[in-house]
């Protein structure tokens, strides 16, 4: 019965003692690629969690929770996200300076006309771990409102959402 159980457990990841271990991702193992989306006439929430998940890395059989294992992404046409319901007029994004009387707050449409690439990059950043490790996470995020973006060299690979 032993001889079969070694025999099964052969091609899997071992430990010294011979029992079965837990894969843990190193930074070497890492293979990082580069995907473009296009926002254009996406939902923000729907797009938001599926650029989440890719800059996670739970896309990824290597997935580790206390290792950066996730991919580079690209959105183009920020401009072009659609928001469902009122909430152009009824989502409001606050901020403060930490200054007496620095409270700022601004509604989702007039931010998508000034900024919309803040929008997109809130959105999947309240879906990322609050921690350094998000925020590794959000620099491997790129946001671009038109059509171009300056990353052609990394020959990036166009993901659907």
């Amino acid at each position: 019965m032993k001889l079969f159980i070694f025999a099964f457990l052969k091609n899997t990841y071992t430990n010294k003692a011979g029992v079965m271990a837990t894969y843990s991702a190193k930074k070497e193992d890492i293979a990082r690629k580069w995907f473009v989306v296009d926002a254009n006439g996406k939902t923000l929430g729907r797009l938001a969690t599926a650029v989440a998940s890719v800059l996670k890395g739970k896309t990824k059989p290597i997935y580790t929770t206390h290792v950066d294992t996730g991919d580079f992404v690209i959105i183009v046409n920020a401009d072009k996200v659609h928001l469902t319901g009122k909430k152009l007029d009824q989502k409001t994004y606050y901020s403060h300076s930490g200054y007496p009387g620095g409270f700022k707050s601004v509604t989702a449409g007039k931010l998508m006309k000034t900024k919309p690439e803040e929008v997109i990059k809130m959105a999947v950043e309240g879906m990322l771990p609050k921690t350094r490790l998000g925020k590794q996470m959000l620099s491997k995020l790129k946001i671009y409102a038109g059509e171009g973006h300056p990353h052609n060299a990394q020959q990036p690979v166009e993901m659907k959402v």
